[in-house]
């Protein structure tokens, strides 16, 4: 069983139709506290102290269930089935096409309007000494249109080095493409009053996937000698000012990187990715994966956005999400679609690691 000291819950509202909704804490040995709630499986906060010891919130989000399933900005979501974006709202798989919810324009956004981030998750508490979170979803065929009765579980762990896993499993009983990440939006001021724009950015990629005007991938460039090489550590906020047609175009950074593969050339395997560092409070995040792609949201449009502490403002957050790539579903190459495609008697599986640390 897991200690209370390392695991707990409350009570945290309910749903329009009267279903409860709890909060649960996760901690860790040095006081470090990680949220999440049943309602879409979603990071709620993250206390961690600064290089002096003082504690913060470093995630954004809202005061009540209410105000995440307002919202239209995924803050903290599980994102499912579909993680990003498929073009035109649509696909085709086993020569049948499928028609998807049609939520941004013309295209799907992070799951449609059933998006696994506004699903109400069974919550299994499981775990040793460290303790662990997990969380369960039962997906039907023809949610958001997608084929496939599909059962999604995901596991949360805090330890002690302040490193939060996420892992991911699913199973399906027919084919059905599948690409889940975890939308945290991240200020590791502590304060969403200041932005991310003196946060400075390193990301393991050679390239990253150009988008059109409607943000879905339309080629791959090479990072080199453009705003988009976080290969060495740069500042966010002054690549944020250097000209680039695609900057221009997404108001800021909501690009995928092509992540490098580890020393073995296998990208199935955890590695680390990227990292975010603030020079003020001296917070570090540093972020692990098996997978190719790394979504990196600056924020760009959370200007005005009701949240917790009043109304956003641009950058005020930035994310990091592990995944697949953008309309891959879509893409030309039949491997690279097969590549996302999850079938009966296959097992998805994931894992995501967020660690956060403090330099001097």
């Amino acid at each position: 069983m897991i200690s209370p000291a390392h695991l707990s819950s409350e009570p945290w509202g309910t749903l329009p139709g009267g279903e409860p909704v709890r909060l649960y804490t996760l901690r860790n040995a040095h006081g470090m506290k990680v949220t999440v709630s049943d309602l879409g499986a979603t990071l709620v906060s993250w206390h961690a102290p600064d290089r002096s010891g003082r504690v913060a919130d470093i995630l954004l989000g809202h005061d009540t269930p209410q105000g995440y399933l307002d919202a239209t900005t995924y803050m903290g979501g599980l994102i499912g089935r579909w993680a990003n974006r498929i073009g035109n709202a649509r696909f085709t798989l086993d020569g049948v096409d499928y028609p998807v919810d049609r939520n941004e324009g013309p295209n799907l956004l992070h799951g449609g309007n059933a998006g696994f981030h506004r699903a109400l998750w069974q919550v299994h508490v499981a775990g040793d000494e460290g303790g662990a979170l997990v969380l369960r979803h039962e997906s039907p065929e023809g949610e958001a249109g997608f084929p496939g009765n599909l059962t999604v579980q995901v596991t949360y762990t805090l330890a002690d080095d302040g490193t939060l896993a996420i892992v991911y499993d699913a199973l399906t009983d027919a084919p059905t493409p599948l690409n889940l990440t975890s939308h945290g939006y991240f200020n590791l001021t502590g304060d969403p009053a200041h932005d991310i724009r003196g946060h400075v950015a390193t990301i393991d990629a050679d390239a990253f996937l150009e988008v059109n005007e409607g943000l879905i991938p339309c080629g791959r460039a090479d990072v080199t000698g453009s705003a988009f090489d976080f290969r060495a550590s740069a500042p966010i906020g002054a690549r944020l000012d250097w000209p680039h047609a695609q900057l221009t175009l997404a108001a800021g950074f909501d690009h995928c990187y092509v992540l490098r593969d580890n020393e073995a050339g296998n990208s199935a395997v955890v590695r680390e990715v990227a990292s975010m560092y603030d020079p003020a409070s001296g917070r570090e995040l540093t972020v692990f994966t098996d997978q190719r792609g790394l979504q990196f949201y600056t924020g760009n449009h959370l200007g005005g956005t009701p949240m917790r502490g009043g109304p956003g403002r641009q950058y005020a957050g930035l994310c990091l999400e592990a995944g697949g790539f953008p309309n891959q579903i879509n893409f030309d190459a039949a491997a690279e679609r097969e590549a996302c495609v999850l079938r009966s008697g296959q097992r998805y599986r994931q894992e995501t690691r967020y660690r956060v640390g403090v330099r001097d």
